[in-house]
């Protein structure tokens, strides 16, 4: 028999986990995407939104598709790079790739690569996958309806 204390710990720990996923993954392709700088504006009215349900479920499922993918592409070019600090690698920014050693280049170029299909494959064109990206860092309603995407995406299909 189960202990009530099992449950909440079991919980306790995919949820931790789960939090994680969503702040890493979304911090690292904040980081990788984010080639671009906006100044933000005082406006009068509420700006329309720029992302749709079919948008978010899109960026949430092309998100956990390429976490793999990226852990694998970090801990390869970590590997070559030794004890060194791994610099950020920003995918459309080559200046970014180039400073990097040819192997780790070769690794980077194939992870963005394998990175933008999947984008694509989720239904969204990368500038939108990126313009999501960017919006998320300041837009708290966004952040969180994605973050409830990930764990929805996350769960068992039979809970959903």
């Amino acid at each position: 028999m189960k202990k009530i204390s099992d449950l909440f710990s079991r919980t306790s720990r995919k949820r931790t986990l789960s939090q994680s996923l969503f702040f890493g993954a979304i911090a690292t392709v904040g980081v990788i995407f984010n080639a671009f700088s906006f100044s933000s504006k005082a406006d009068a009215q509420t700006p329309a939104p720029i992302v749709n349900n079919t948008e978010i479920d899109s960026y949430a499922q092309a998100v956990l598709a390429m976490e793999p993918a990226r852990q694998n592409a970090f801990e390869e070019i970590k590997k070559l790079i030794g004890n060194g600090e791994i610099p950020n690698i920003v995918c459309n920014d080559s200046n970014s790739i180039n400073g990097l050693p040819k192997k780790a280049q070769d690794i980077a170029v194939n992870y963005c690569n394998h990175a933008q299909k999947i984008v694509e494959d989720n239904g969204l064109k990368f500038e939108q996958f990126n313009k999501i990206t960017i919006e998320l860092q300041n837009n708290t309603i966004l952040k969180r309806q994605v973050y409830n995407t990930l764990l929805r995406l996350q769960q068992p299909p039979e809970s959903r």
